[in-house]
């Protein structure tokens, strides 16, 4: 009889501490719980305790992870129809607003993360014409994009905006056929500058 308790005692006393310890891994990041509310915010890699029954640990992958948002319609400065394929880079930054503002759920940090890439792209190709958002400032656009969305998304939604990028640009038949005539212009007229440059050249020399 006396085996059978010390056994018990010592089973109640292994589950205790298997229950009283967790581990958080390099690539994550916790919140413990008491009763549904926070108590800790942020919970570093390593070795912690917790209270049985009392906190409940949420742990999330604190990797870089990919948001690929839909295919959506903009307009240009000059009122020209694009469709936009775009995905963004982003990890969690501040675990706990993570937490308040999503519930822990990746997927609604992902719609939401969505939505503000939706109206910020709208912006920003809404202030460029055709040329620009095609060509010749697509990189300052996607630059001028991440920067806007940082300016809240840590504070909103715990997270960081890593990088946007565009993955396609399709355009509408009579719209591809200027820019191509347009680019093929300015590639003509580069190339007749260069030519120019280099009879003076050769002019000189003799």
């Amino acid at each position: 009889m006396r085996n059978f308790l010390l056994l018990g005692i010592l089973v109640l006393a292994v589950t205790v501490a298997s229950n009283s310890l967790f581990v958080v891994k390099q690539t994550e990041r916790a919140v413990m719980l008491q009763f549904g509310e926070i108590v800790n915010a942020d919970i570093e890699p390593g070795l912690h305790v917790k209270m049985p029954l009392v906190n409940t640990v949420r742990k999330f992958d604190a990797r870089i992870l990919t948001e690929d948002s839909p295919r959506q319609r903009y307009l240009t400065l000059e009122q020209k129809a694009l469709e936009v394929d775009s995905y963004a880079k982003w990890r969690i930054v501040d675990v706990g607003q993570f937490y308040i503002s999503t519930r822990g759920e990746i997927a609604t940090a992902g719609r939401l993360l969505a939505q503000r890439i939706n109206d910020g792209l709208r912006d920003q190709i809404g202030a460029r014409n055709l040329q620009e958002v095609v060509a010749g400032e697509r990189d300052q656009l996607m630059l001028d994009l991440t920067a806007d969305l940082n300016e809240n998304t840590a504070a909103d939604i715990g997270i960081e905006v890593i990088d946007v990028r565009v993955k396609r640009i399709d355009l509408p038949d009579d719209v591809r056929s200027s820019v191509y005539d347009r680019m093929i212009t300015e590639r003509n007229r580069e190339a007749q500058e260069l030519r120019s440059r280099g009879e003076e050249l050769a002019i000189g020399i003799r």
